[in-house]
């Protein structure tokens, strides 16, 4: 057991430096002093108990992780340099010092990989695990802003859409055919945040933009594009073999599942037509997802599909 907060720093200072070239003054006094560039981008998220993870099938390694990846994948989208975050947690009692180690470890693997320095936060008892993270980047000289495309361009997707999806599906059910899916679990389970695919991208002068999709295709390209504009869907978009496996197992279409997605931490982004083939070239991991239309909506052959994604407060 955690014996009171000055045992629960010790840990957090045993596992992340006290030093970073961003940090002129870092944990241990009221505020950190950061060394900051010319303009920064700053985001934060959310990861709670019973909302985002369940302790039944999430290890801490994967909690740790994932608090952390989800919130790099929103500078990833504005392809920003990560530089610091804090991290405010809830600590409920029946979690014990093995769990936190574990937790914050696989934390600072991921911060170290990325090269952020935690600057601080704050702790309190709770009922639940949670965890706030506040993180920020150097902005790139270009913003890549929602908004922006123009009907003719290319839309495009950088990782899996669909993926985690099927993973959270999986592990709901607790399915006894999880090891026939590792990637759809480790999709869930453990996220890889793009950022290099997005700090490329944000170098290409014809890329117009780019969004980090956490609510599912479906939820985010109304988001992502200009009011009055939609985007007609390729029929021929690749999603992953094991969507197509999980799909076919339970009679649904794998385009429409992982156009409804959830939890991907994909890319999504568009760009002039003569810019396709640079993104190809420098990024080929970017598939054409299809192309913004004049008119709203998310159409396939013609048709409108009715997806709507995920929302938290939907019911």
């Amino acid at each position: 057991m955690l014996k009171s907060e000055d045992h629960f720093l010790e840990i957090v200072n045993s596992l992340f430096p006290m030093e970073h070239p961003h940090m002129l003054v870092g944990r241990g006094d009221d505020c950190a002093v950061l060394k900051c560039p010319a303009s920064l981008c700053i985001s934060s998220d959310l990861f709670l108990e019973d909302v985002h993870f369940r302790t039944r099938y999430f290890t801490p390694e994967d909690i740790g992780h994932k608090a952390l990846a989800v919130n790099l994948s929103d500078l990833a989208a504005n392809g920003s340099v990560p530089l610091g975050f804090s991290l405010n947690l809830i600590w409920p009692v029946y979690l014990d010092e093995e769990f936190c180690k574990r937790m914050l470890g696989n934390m600072s693997s991921l911060a170290a990989e990325f090269k952020l320095a935690l600057t601080g936060g704050d702790l309190s008892f709770g009922k639940s695990l949670g965890l706030a993270v506040c993180i920020w980047g150097e902005s790139p000289a270009r913003q890549m802003l929602r908004g922006k495309a123009d009907p003719g361009d290319v839309v495009f997707v950088a990782g899996e859409a669909g993926l985690a999806a099927c993973g959270l599906s999986l592990l709901e059910e607790n399915d006894p055919g999880l090891d026939r899916y590792p990637e759809s679990v480790a999709g869930h389970l453990r996220p890889r945040p793009l950022v290099r695919e997005g700090q490329l991208l944000a170098g290409i002068e014809e890329v117009k933009g780019l969004m980090d999709v956490s609510d599912g295709l479906a939820r985010d390209l109304p988001r992502f594009c200009r009011r009055g504009t939609g985007v007609e869907i390729s029929s021929d978009f690749k999603v992953h073999p094991e969507v197509v496996s999980f799909c076919r197992d339970r009679g649904l279409d794998p385009l429409e599942w992982a156009l409804n997605g959830g939890e991907d931490y994909a890319l999504l982004g568009a760009c002039a037509r003569k810019g396709w083939e640079e993104i190809q070239e420098k990024v080929p991991d970017c598939r054409r997802l299809g192309t913004v239309s004049d008119k709203p909506g998310i159409m396939l052959q013609g048709r409108e599909l009715g997806l709507k994604g995920f929302d938290h407060f939907e019911k």
